[in-house]
């Protein structure tokens, strides 16, 4: 197990530089904008984007408060070489609405049952982003034998900080969800959204900018914004779903500490992101040392992931806020194609992952 820089041969100044290459998601990302492949599972119908061939599959899951257009700027490179899906959590996107409540061990389960009747199967390589960590975790929990390795983009830590962090987090999730209704409250009684956090007529954020990290999304086209934008404004079931996930993150974190499930040699990545503050050469000094402090104790919370496999390393993303896969997609592709190469030279080889 160890923690690597983005290049660190050619130094941390010219690692900055290298993974900072912007990848536009352009025109192409229109396929995100409408419906793909709805595939009928159990109680719902979770909409999916598969494209490429060969195998492991990759499999995105998209943080809170997102959906497949998260992986824009990835799943097409991936494609290019094996089979990766993306796909949206039911509520969210274009998926219908699923059964309550949202845990990861739900959602987990309603994947691998649409991949399954999708003509999807195993092995599997999960990428999680966010809250994703969480799903992909229960997922390789549940089907670990379906699993041919792990990437956590950033992913939600709950399960590994301290106790009180956590608690604290979970009074924060309870002020969010109270939030969260207004606009869920007020779109089903067919009045504007509301922004959330106003007050005396002043600041506050609208309901649409609650989602992805913040719309319209700068790395997207203008069709998909709008795409995204028309879900957000019309959708209840959206409110329903990300309520309900962000309940039970307590209840997540709490299976996740129980299960520790072991991933055996399946290659485990963790890409930690390292400018959450978005600093500049214009942050001032003594605010800059007390965001690095903070980016440092996240990168070793983050690292006590590195146990979960005996072949794990830790990625970390200077030029990137928590939405690597947007700030720094190379990051991202390169984590998923080194273990596709592992994985298919073991297959050669004769070698087992677990």
């Amino acid at each position: 197990m160890r923690s690597i820089f983005c290049s660190a041969a050619i130094g941390a100044l010219l690692a900055l530089l290298w993974c900072a290459v912007p990848i536009n998601a352009g025109p192409q990302d229109i396929v995100y904008a409408h419906p793909a492949q709805l595939v009928s599972i159990t109680l719902t119908r979770l909409n999916m984007y598969c494209m490429g061939t060969g195998s492991p599959t990759v499999v995105f899951d998209a943080g809170w408060e997102d959906w497949s257009a998260s992986w824009a700027l990835v799943q097409g490179s991936v494609a290019k070489w094996t089979r990766a899906c993306s796909y949206d959590r039911a509520g969210a996107g274009f998926s219908d609405p699923g059964p309550m409540p949202r845990t990861s061990v739900r959602i987990a389960d309603e994947l691998h049952e649409a991949l399954r009747r999708a003509g999807m199967d195993g092995p599997y390589v999960l990428v999680g982003h966010s809250f994703g960590g969480y799903n992909v975790r229960a997922f390789a929990d549940r089907y670990v034998n379906d699993v041919a390795g792990m990437v956590l983009v950033d992913g939600e830590d709950g399960d590994v900080e301290s106790q009180r962090d956590r608690l604290a987090n979970d009074r924060a999730f309870e002020t969010y969800i109270k939030q969260l209704r207004k606009c869920r409250d007020a779109l089903a009684a067919g009045r504007a959204l509301p922004v959330l956090g106003a007050r005396h007529g002043h600041g506050g954020i609208a309901c649409p900018r609650q989602f992805f990290r913040g719309l319209p999304e700068r790395r997207f086209s203008d069709a998909l914004n709008a795409a995204i934008l028309a879900v957000v404004n019309s959708k209840i079931a959206l409110y329903d779903e990300v309520i309900s996930e962000m309940a039970e993150m307590p209840w997540d974190e709490e299976y996740l500490i129980r299960s520790r499930r072991s991933l055996g040699k399946r290659p485990l990545r963790i890409l930690t992101a390292q400018n959450h503050y978005d600093d500049t050469s214009h942050t001032g000094i003594a605010l800059h040392r007390k965001h690095t402090s903070a980016e440092t104790a996240l990168a070793h919370v983050q690292g006590r992931w590195l146990s979960l496999s005996s072949n794990s390393e830790q990625i970390f993303a200077y030029a990137s806020g928590h939405y690597i896969q947007l700030d720094q997609p190379n990051l991202v592709i390169d984590a998923i194609r080194s273990i596709i190469q592992e994985w298919r030279t073991n297959r050669v080889q004769g070698h087992s992952g677990s």
